[in-house]
């Protein structure tokens, strides 16, 4: 193919997209406690569902969860590198935008964590 053939541009641009967030997603990890600690978590929940023999719609949910919580841990990196990086005084506005977006990885957590107890205890204790 010729390499200045639009649909060979289209491609490669398309492929390299995939190669940014896969970046993205691995220098969170290796930089990131929280998203360490999600990744572990979710392994074992999985390892757990496994175990407990998870229905279909057990796995919907345990995947969408982790899913869920593993994109708003990103989020949550990317919206403190981009403060970071416009102020390194500290001001309001900043305090204001991290703090809200670890709100949100923290209510999602919480629910996540309830769910996930919930799909436990509902496999440990049926009769």
């Amino acid at each position: 193919m010729d390499s200045n053939d639009p649909k060979n541009s289209e491609w490669v641009r398309f492929y390299k997209s995939f190669q940014y967030a896969w970046n993205g997603i691995v220098s969170t990890f290796k930089s990131e406690r929280n998203f360490q600690m999600h990744v572990a978590i979710s392994i074992i929940m999985f390892i757990t569902g496994m175990v407990l023999r998870f229905s279909i719609i057990e796995w919907m949910i345990v995947l969408f969860l982790i899913g869920g919580m593993l994109a708003l841990e990103l989020i949550n990196t990317a919206i403190e590198h981009v403060v970071d990086m416009i102020t390194s005084e500290k001001h309001p506005l900043a305090k204001a935008a991290k703090d809200a977006a670890a709100g949100a990885v923290l209510v999602y957590a919480i629910l996540s964590f309830i769910i996930g107890i919930i799909l436990i205890t509902n496999h440990l204790f049926a009769s």
